[in-house]
Formats: structure tokens, sequence, C-alpha cells
């Protein structure tokens, strides 16, 4: 038996009995463990007759994330910029920032901005205007680090060929830097943005109107909870995937295309 065992490892039969073995008692223990019951009394046509709030809520959500991203991409490549200036009391003040957006939790800089920040400045914002101005600093901390990464490994070479030809400092950024910094910020940027796309589900602690809070609002109203927060996450899940395949098509053109 040993012996047969051994044989069927070394052919790599015993792998996939053990593999198939494993799917066979998950799907045993999961028929044993869901309610079928229960499963047959869900209604998802509740989606369809909701459809339109839903997709609004979407719409919302992936704007905000797109303004997001937007702005962090701005910022994160301005401040990357300017912590290329040897002057040692501004770079302190971006690694600050960076260091406190970026080691904080998003639901607590979400709070802070909407209910700390109007005390302290006096200047009341819109529970929208407090989700972008969160999710914008938290996203321009990670993508000055990931502006700063690309800068970096723009070959010195590169700087002091621009250097020696006393190029102005707009026409050596926009012609020699960024454009070659560019190729390597780009796939992280998209997990970036996939990941503020994901994290975007926080703002409807405040009720922002997104997607996360239309789908709370008619789950509780239509006491379809199951149904709704299913569809919800089948949607997170199509369009993360959807998202992630189009950031490694673009690895993949950006590898060719420096080859």
């Amino acid at each position: 038996m040993a012996s047969t065992w051994r044989r069927l490892r070394r052919s790599g039969a015993g792998e996939s009995v053990v593999g198939y073995g494993s799917l066979l008692g998950l799907a045993a223990l999961c028929y044993a463990t869901i309610d079928w019951e229960f499963l047959s009394h869900l209604d998802f046509s509740i989606i369809y007759q909701y459809r339109l709030p839903l997709l609004k809520g979407l719409g919302m959500t992936l704007a905000l994330t797109a303004i997001t991203v937007v702005i962090g991409y701005v910022s994160g490549i301005l401040l990357a910029i300017l912590y290329q200036i040897p002057f040692r009391p501004l770079r302190w003040v971006i690694t600050v920032h960076v260091e406190i957006w970026r080691n904080t939790p998003l639901l607590v800089q979400l709070f802070w901005v909407h209910f700390a920040l109007p005390a302290l400045t006096g200047v009341s914002t819109s529970v929208i205007v407090s989700g972008i101005i969160a999710m914008s600093l938290q996203a321009s901390a990670y993508l000055t680090e990931i502006a700063r990464a690309g800068i970096d490994a723009v070959p010195k070479g590169q700087w002091e060929a621009a250097h020696s030809l006393a190029l102005p400092g707009p026409t050596l950024w926009l012609t020699i830097v960024l454009p070659q910094a560019m190729k390597i910020m780009i796939p992280p940027l998209a997990n970036t943005a996939i990941s503020f796309f994901k994290a975007s589900t926080l703002l409807s602690l405040i009720s922002v109107g997104e997607l996360m809070t239309i789908s709370n609002t008619i789950a509780n109203y239509t006491f379809k909870q199951v149904e709704v927060l299913t569809a919800v996450g089948i949607v997170f899940f199509v369009l993360g995937y959807a998202f992630s395949g189009l950031t490694y098509r673009l690895e993949n053109v950006l590898q060719r295309s420096e080859r």
C-alpha cells in the first residue's frame, strides 16, 4: 500500500486525489450546514425592483473613487517633487503628512474630518465633501510614496544629462523625469485605485449616498438583507476583478513597451 502511494505521489496522481477529496469534503460540509429551506425563500427580484437607486449609488461610488484618486494622484506627484528640494523643514512636513495619513485608519480619519475638523476651524462640510477630503488625504499619502519611488527609479544619468544641458526645471520634469517615472507609477496607482474603490464602503457610516448607504437603506426597508448585500458584494467583486484584470493588462503593455 505504501509503495502504491509513493508511486501515485511520484506521478502526481496523489496530489490530485487529495485535492479532489478535499473538494468533496468541503462540498459535503456545505451541504450539511447550509439551511436550504432558508435559501429557497430568498427573493432576488428585489434587486431589479430597486435597480435605479442601486445604480445611482454605484455611480456615486465610482465618482467618489475617481475624484479621490485624481486629487491624490496630482497632490502626490506635487509632494514627491517638492520632496526633492534639499530643504529639511519642507521634507519634514511632507514626511509627517505621509506618515499620519498612511498609518491611521481611514475610518478614524473620516470621523475626524467630518466631526472634529469643523469644531476646530468653524467651517462645516457636507458628508460628501468630508468623504472626499478624508479619502483624498489618505490617497495623497500613499501616492506620494508611489511617486517618490517612481522618481527615484529614474537613472541618475538622466538627471546628470539634463543638468549638463542646463534644462529648465519644468522641461526636466515634464519631458524627462515624469514620463519615465509614470511607467513605474501606473501599476501601483491602479492597485491603489482598487483599494479606495473597496474602501468607499466606509463612507456609508456618515451616509454619503454611495452604493453601500443605498443598499443598507433598501435592506432595512425591505427586510431583505441577504439578497441586497449579496448582490452588492457580487457587484464589488465583479468590478474589482475587472479592474484587476485591466491592471495586469496594463502592466503587460508597459513591460512590452520597454523591450
